[in-house]
């Protein structure tokens, strides 16, 4: 017996025969049909997990108990016709046909239909046809069926599905709404007559009009008034979907906001493939054919001024230490930088240096890298304010290691030891980047990054909201001074995390703790001349932590909550979307109503998820516009170190 024969037997022995499962055609039948082949590869060691699991575009493949128990209620004989509405990957059907004599399948997403004919070819299954079509009208000329089961929710059974039961025939089908349905068995007894009765609660899909063609558009709907549909119905009709991120029509759909001054791009997570790369994307499209000429990112300044003079053809400073060396590292050293950065470098390449776009870090830490930025600029220029600016921050040296005990040992005392000096520094330099030096300018936000981080690692201890707010107010300050130092029209891209560049007025964190953010701070420095671009998933894995500082790890996504917004972009059935949330339409209204969101940072920790990761929010408000990935993968860290020495011609990474 193979591992995979073995893990079916036990499947059939623990997860159906001990749950109740008894019917020998049902239990044979999950013995035969490999549902290894049904999953995609990176999950077939979950195959037989007593679980449903992802399978593309939006969907899934159902848990096994659950399908055990629409094809055991729905009485399935030999010699029966059956129909299955839903097919998705096609593994319900194959279970069918391993007990009916004809089994017919539809299945909205014309690509989930095709790859499952393709599965069920291979696999021999000759009694089995998968149909591209809708499954809300059946299939009336191969009616009347013995049985239908419906593998996704209807808030009541389609009348054109009760029609196409044979008298006597059973209809397996979720009825209800968004939360939980009831799985409902209908049995037609006469021409115009149908008992039915509930079997238990479940939770599914929703069943959608019409189809989606391989090319991601979708077919007419119905004409149902909004107030009859349900939210995801309405995210389904007013997304825009998005072809795959290496697709240029992919980035040409954020058009959109390009007469913006300010794009944020957001992350549901600092560990997702796919956030980096659409936004790496979406950022090479706005600055070769919008003008943008500002990145921005939720990283520190002296990190990023390394990455800013490679993209700009500009020399590294001599002796100056690797970037982005501390935890979590893979936030900026990933596969999807090197290829991000070499596209700015081309992109500058042809360009005035006033017209080249930047890199730039907005973030509060690294406190000794913006201290050595400051000394390192300050000996080359002026001597002798480089011996006063080593005076004054020599009251932080003994905690440059570890700033955080600075905040300790200020507490502890009951003041705050340094704060003069530092700040006696940043306005020095800040007046002397008045005349529009590059490199004083740079200098000049070392500074400030160290007045800032040393406020912030002394009110850390105090609790309450003082040291987000501290942190955020500086990263919307230093995109303030950006925009200034690059001059009239100059437009910025910024990457940060959705709890930063959210409004923070629609989310928890503003409405009961009085935290704020960049997102909020820019809509009122800025107004209508901002766009913020949430980025959200369902499922899939995720690169993170278990604790601060600890190993990297890829950790698998819980999927979303059903009363979640994710889970509402989940059951739209589009894999990927673009979700105007300003267009002031139904899906909009809908989402001006509170909801729990998904937020995850550099530590995950799923056995907690729901207190440690989910927040509510309006979404509507909270963001003007709603990316949507319904299935990703991790992030993948860079694993090569740079070579000692002089850098090679692919520096920052020595890829």
């Amino acid at each position: 017996m193979t591992d995979h024969e073995s893990q079916r037997e036990t499947m059939v022995r623990r997860q159906l025969r001990a749950r109740g499962i008894a019917n020998d055609h049902v239990l044979q039948a999950f013995r035969e049909v490999p549902r290894e082949r049904f999953v995609p590869d990176d999950l077939a060691e979950f195959a037989y997990d007593d679980s449903p699991l992802p399978i593309g575009e939006g969907q899934t493949i159902s848990q096994p108990y659950i399908v055990a128990s629409m094809i055991e209620a729905a009485e399935v004989e030999p010699g029966d016709r059956v129909l299955e509405v839903g097919a998705g990957s096609g593994y319900a059907a194959a279970l069918l046909s391993r007990i009916a004599a004809r089994v017919f399948a539809v299945e909205r997403h014309a690509v989930l239909a095709r790859e499952a004919r393709e599965r069920a070819a291979t696999l021999g299954y000759a009694n089995l046809d998968i149909i591209a079509g809708d499954g809300m009208e059946g299939l009336p000329e191969e009616a009347p069926f013995d049985a239908i089961l419906v593998a996704a929710r209807g808030i009541e059974v389609p009348e054109a599905l009760k029609r196409q039961l044979a008298i006597g025939g059973r209809m397996i089908i979720p009825v209800g709404g968004e939360d939980v349905q009831q799985l409902r068995c209908l049995v037609r007894r006469a021409e115009e007559t149908w008992d039915s009765h509930d079997i238990a609660p479940v939770r599914f899909v929703p069943l959608l009009p019409g189809s989606v063609p391989e090319n991601g558009t979708r077919a007419a709907s119905d004409h149902r008034p909004a107030r009859e549909k349900g939210v995801s119905e309405l995210i389904a009709e007013a997304a825009v979907p998005l072809p795959a991120i290496d697709d240029p029509a992919f980035a040409r759909a954020f058009d959109r906001f390009a007469d913006r001054r300010v794009v944020m791009l957001g992350e549901s997570s600092h560990g997702t493939h796919e956030f980096y790369a659409a936004r790496a994307a979406i950022t090479q499209h706005l600055v070769r054919h919008h003008g943008f000429t500002v990145v921005a990112v939720e990283g520190d300044w002296p990190d990023a001024a390394a990455y800013d003079r490679y993209v700009r053809g500009r020399p590294q400073r001599e002796g100056a230490p690797s970037p982005f060396r501390r935890f979590p590292t893979w936030m900026w050293r990933n596969t999807v930088m090197p290829g991000f950065l070499q596209g700015l470098r081309e992109i500058n390449a042809g360009r005035d240096d006033a017209d080249k776009a930047g890199f730039y870090g907005l973030d509060i830490y690294n406190m000794s890298g913006s201290i050595e930025a400051v000394l390192a600029y300050l000996d080359e220029h002026d001597p002798r304010a480089a011996a006063v600016a080593r005076e004054r921050y020599g009251c932080l040296t003994p905690w440059q290691a570890d700033p955080a005990t600075y905040g300790r040992a200020a507490l502890r005392r009951g003041y705050a030891e340094c704060e003069d000096a530092v700040v006696a520094q940043c306005r020095d330099l800040l007046e002397q980047a008045l005349a529009h030096d590059g490199e004083s300018f740079g200098a000049a936000m070392n500074a400030r990054l160290v007045a800032s981080a040393e406020r912030y690692y002394r009110v850390m201890y105090y609790g309450g909201p003082e040291s987000w707010n501290l942190r955020d107010s500086h990263m919307a300050e230093t995109l303030e001074h950006l925009l200034d130092e690059r001059g009239p029209g100059a437009k910025a891209v910024v990457w940060a995390h959705n709890s930063h560049i959210g409004d923070a007025r629609a989310t928890e964190m503003g409405a009961a703790r009085g935290e704020h953010n960049i997102g909020q701070l820019a809509r009122e420095r800025w107004g209508e001349d901002v766009a913020l671009v949430g980025f959200g998933t369902h499922g899939g894995t995720v690169t993170a932590a278990s604790d601060w500082d600890a190993e990297r790890e890829v950790k698998r996504i819980v999927p979303s909550r059903g009363d979640s917004f994710e889970r509402l972009c989940h059951d739209s059935g589009t894999a990927r979307f673009l979700l105007d949330l300003s267009a002031g339409d139904a899906a909009a209204r809908r989402l001006r109503e509170p909801l729990l969101e998904r937020f995850i940072g550099v530590i995950y920790r799923p056995e907690t998820e729901r207190w440690s990761h989910y927040s509510e929010a309006v979404p509507a408000d909270q963001f003007d516009a709603w990316a949507w990935f319904d299935e990703t993968r991790a992030l993948e860290p860079l694993v090569r170190q740079e070579p000692h020495g002089q850098p090679p011609e692919t520096w920052p990474f020595g890829l």
